[in-house]
C-alpha cells in the first residue's frame, strides 16, 4: 500500500461512521426530551456513510467495513493486497471512535460503562429484542449480502454518475430499521469492535458473530453481483 492518503480516508471514515451511528444511539436515541428514537438512530448511520462517501469515497472508495471491502475484493473490485491495510485502518478508526465516545458519554452524571451502554452488538440476552444466536446471524449475513448488491449496483459504471453514497447511505439506513431490534445492527465488523473491545463482558464474548457473519455476507454478495448480475459491455 503506497498511498497512505486511502488509509487515512478509511480511518477517518470508519471514525465517522461509528462516532455519528452509535453517538446518536448513546446521547439522543432517548432524551428527557423524547429523543430521535430507532427511526433517528438508522437515519444517522446512513447519513454518517453518505456523508463520508462523498467526503472521501473518491480518494479511497469509501468501504469503512471490513465486509464491504472483503465483497469488493469478491465481486473482482478490490485488489487482495490491499484488504488487510483497510480493514486494519477500518478496526483502528471504530476503536479510536469508542474512545471518544466513552470519554464525552462520561461527562454525564450517573454514566456507568454496563454492557449496551456504547451501542454494542449482541444476541439472546444482548439482543435488544431477545433474539437468538441463529436469528443474529442470519439477519446480519442476510442484511450485509443486500448490503453489497446495493454497493456493487450503485457503483457499476453503467449506474448514475454521482448518485452512489445516496443509495448506499438510504440502503445502511433501511438495515437498521430492519435489525435495530435484532442486533443492534451490525453489518460491519470494526463498527462492532469498537465498542465491544471498550465495553468488554458480553459485548466482547458475543464479538465473533459479528465479524463472522458480515464477512460471509459480504463475500457472498459480492461473489452473487459480480458473476450473477454485473454486466461487462
Amino acid at each position: 500500500m503506497q498511498d497512505t492518503k486511502r488509509i487515512w480516508a478509511e480511518f477517518f471514515g470508519t471514525f465517522w461512521l461509528v462516532f455519528g451511528g452509535c453517538g446518536s444511539a448513546i446521547y439522543a436515541a432517548a432524551t428527557p426530551t423524547g429523543g430521535i428514537g430507532l427511526l433517528g438512530v438508522s437515519l444517522a448511520f446512513g447519513l454518517t456513510v453518505l456523508t463520508m462517501a462523498y467526503a472521501v469515497g473518491h480518494v479511497s472508495g469509501g468501504h469503512f467495513n471490513p465486509a464491504v471491502t472483503a465483497g469488493l475484493w469478491a465481486g473482482g473490485r478490490f485488489p487482495l493486497r490491499d484488504v488487510p491495510w483497510y480493514i486494519a485502518a477500518q478496526v483502528a478508526g471504530a476503536i479510536a471512535a469508542a474512545l471518544a465516545l466513552l470519554f464525552i458519554a462520561g461527562g454525564k452524571a450517573g454514566f456507568i460503562l454496563e454492557p449496551g451502554a456504547l451501542a454494542s452488538n449482541g444476541f439472546g440476552g444482548h439482543s435488544p429484542g431477545g433474539y437468538n444466536v441463529v436469528a443474529a446471524f442470519v439477519a446480519e449475513a442476510l442484511l450485509t449480502a443486500f448490503f453489497l448488491l446495493v454497493i456493487m449496483g450503485a457503483t457499476h459504471a453503467r449506474a448514475a454518475a454521482g448518485f452512489a453514497p445516496i443509495a448506499i447511505g438510504l440502503a445502511l439506513t433501511l438495515i437498521h430499521l430492519i435489525s435495530i431490534p435484532i442486533t443492534n445492527t451490525s453489518v460491519n465488523p470494526a463498527r462492532s469492535t469498537g465498542p465491544a473491545l471498550i465495553e468488554g463482558g458480553i459485548a466482547l464474548k458475543q464479538l465473533w458473530l459479528f465479524w463472522a457473519a458480515p464477512i460471509l455476507g459480504g463475500l457472498i454478495g459480492g461473489w452473487l453481483y459480480g458473476r450473477l448480475i454485473a454486466r461487462n459491455d
